[in-house]
């Protein structure tokens, strides 16, 4: 019996296939006819992203991994309607492979870009999660800020995320997280963190 490729030694989900799904699931889904008012899924949802902030800023980089499936996807666009990342620059757009392989440069000392390590305070609002097709599904739209100090210099990043969830029988785990910078067209300064 063969095993099932492992998706943080290879990229073999990543297909012509899935950026179609991606870019179908990724557009036209903030409908309010779709928006959940039910308050546990609300505050379920509002919790989950303010717990990803908390691993993010105490650099709790493994943990934080540890919330997404294991064919993910993590997307910062260039482009200020996130559009299709098979014909548009993204800022970033890591699959899982890459998102190990980021975490593991940033335990390793030699990340110059990160040393020192940045200090960052994150703050989340505005959370409001969309009905899908699928049942354990669902996306989440936040607003975010984000305060990087390191070496002397202090950055202001905002902007909105949305997330695609599953629901599982502990919470949710992330799919894809979409960060959507107001100024994602602009110089950047190679952000070296994980926004």
């Amino acid at each position: 019996m063969a095993s099932s490729p492992d998706p943080s030694r290879s990229s073999h989900y990543v297909t012509d296939a899935y950026y179609a799904d991606l870019v179908v699931d990724f557009t036209d889904w903030q409908a309010d006819d779709r928006l959940i008012t039910e308050a546990a899924t609300r505050e379920a949802c509002r919790a989950f992203l303010e717990h990803e902030a908390r691993l993010l800023d105490t650099h709790r980089f493994e943990d934080w991994l540890r919330q997404f499936t294991g064919e993910c996807l993590y997307w910062v666009p260039a482009t200020p309607r996130g559009g299709d990342p098979r014909r548009e620059v993204a800022v970033c757009l890591d699959d899982r492979r890459r998102l190990e392989d980021r975490v593991y440069r940033l335990r390793t000392g030699a990340a110059w870009s990160q040393l020192p390590a940045s200090r960052t305070a994150r703050l989340v609002s505005n959370v409001e999660p969309f009905a899908t097709a699928t049942d354990d599904i669902l996306m989440v739209r936040s607003n975010f800020t984000l305060h990087e100090f390191r070496a002397g210099e202090s950055q202001l990043l905002a902007g909105w995320c949305a997330h695609r969830l599953r629901r599982t029988a502990s919470g949710f785990e992330i799919l894809v997280k979409q960060v959507n910078l107001l100024n994602c067209d602009q110089n950047l300064r190679n952000p070296s963190i994980i926004i």
